[in-house]
């Protein structure tokens, strides 16, 4: 299995992501958050361009997820929001996890490709984490309209994986 550079820029989330814990300064973790952020816009965008791998495939959502996961434990830890906020705004990822490990113990795995309301809760999270870093007033706002854009999010792969499966 070959590594490409988009696999390299998937995987650089995953240090990011225990940085992100182990460093407690909001500068620092603002760096880290636009580059995890830069590392997720450009991973794709080559892959694209210059071709994708197998291995990408999994390294990017797992790096996601893992570096959304331990930024908002420290989210979590600070008491800044509530437990149920952080559970709404990465309430797509919680769905998209469970939903593959589903199919793929299921042995009928299919790729969905992003979808617009997919990006568009990725942007919510980088955006509540950046109010989060900066001490902004519109922290709650901001996780409760990822929620929101969450819960369209996984309705639309809902939809998007039925209409997949009645073509299959």
């Amino acid at each position: 299995m070959r590594w490409t550079v988009a696999d390299g820029l998937s995987a650089i989330r995953i240090p990011l992501a225990v940085a992100f814990l182990v460093w407690d300064d909001a500068r620092a973790r603002l760096v880290l958050l636009g580059a995890a952020a830069a590392s997720d816009l450009l991973d794709g965008t080559i892959a694209r361009k210059f071709g994708a791998s197998r291995l990408g495939a999994v390294i990017d959502p797992v790096a996601d997820k893992l570096f959304m996961a331990s930024a908002f434990l420290v989210v979590l830890l600070s008491g800044r929001l509530e437990p149920f906020e952080i559970v709404g705004v990465l309430l797509r990822d919680i769905v998209a996890t469970v939903a593959f490990v589903i199919t793929a113990f299921s042995g009928r795995a299919a790729a969905i490709p992003a979808r617009l309301g997919g990006k568009a809760v990725t942007v919510g999270q980088v955006l509540t984490l950046a109010a989060f870093l900066l001490q902004s007033p519109y922290l709650r706002p901001m996780a409760w309209a990822t929620a929101a854009v969450a819960l369209y999010a996984i309705w639309d792969y809902q939809r998007a994986a039925s209409a997949q499966a009645k073509r299959l």
